[in-house]
């Protein structure tokens, strides 16, 4: 079974609960979701592998870790996750950054995937899959779905808030991503909004209704 990884920092808390915020702007709410994402990013790379290296300081040479992995991808689900690249990419410049869009077929319910492009190679990359909200979990799984088909297998599923009933679906679809939260909210209502949520995170990222 996949691992849960709740980021309870002060810093994330008090950031999140501005985002909550209805009266927070689309300019705030942006801001604040880097931010948010680059405090998470500390604790998605925690376990991170390294690897000694030669080199010479202004002092004298020495050996000293780097990371032992540089070929990150970090992969918004289209549109919402967008607002979670730019904090990622502050932390890990080096990273490349694929995309993904999804879209339900209204006559059939079956996820169609509309936008795929990633970088040569993605299927040997670490892969860090962003969307803020996990509510029923279906983007996520469909996502998650297409990468594996395409050869990807080491993916970690990143989101702001989720819902007990979409961390439950990721869990049973696919046990070995892990999931890394700032916030695990109460549940979700008849219209698939997490409670208390935050709104539509699209909507409130660019300022749509």
């Amino acid at each position: 079974m996949s691992e849960v990884h709740v980021l309870g920092h002060p810093l994330i808390a008090h950031k999140l609960t501005q985002m909550r915020d209805k009266n927070t702007s689309s300019a705030d709410f942006r801001r604040l979701l880097k931010e948010i994402s680059l405090l998470m990013s500390y604790e998605v790379t925690r376990d991170f592998e390294t690897k000694t290296v030669a080199i010479e300081t202004p002092v004298c040479p020495g050996e000293f870790p780097r990371l032992k992995n540089d070929f990150f991808t970090i992969v918004p689900i289209l549109r919402a996750g967008l607002g979670l690249v730019d904090g990622l990419l502050e932390l890990l410049p080096e990273a490349h950054v694929g995309h993904i869009g999804l879209a339900r077929d209204e006559r059939t319910h079956e996820p169609v995937e509309y936008y795929y492009k990633m970088p040569p190679g993605v299927e040997n990359s670490l892969i860090i899959l962003v969307d803020p909200m996990l509510a029923t979990g279906g983007s996520a799984v469909d996502a998650i779905n297409n990468l594996k088909a395409r050869g990807c297998k080491n993916i970690r599923m990143v989101n702001l808030v989720a819902a007990p009933e979409g961390i439950k679906v990721m869990q049973e679809q696919h046990p070995d991503v892990d999931i890394y939260v700032a916030s695990i909210d109460e549940y979700l209502n008849d219209a698939a909004y997490i409670v208390p949520g935050l709104g539509d995170a699209g909507d409130r990222i660019f300022g749509t209704i």
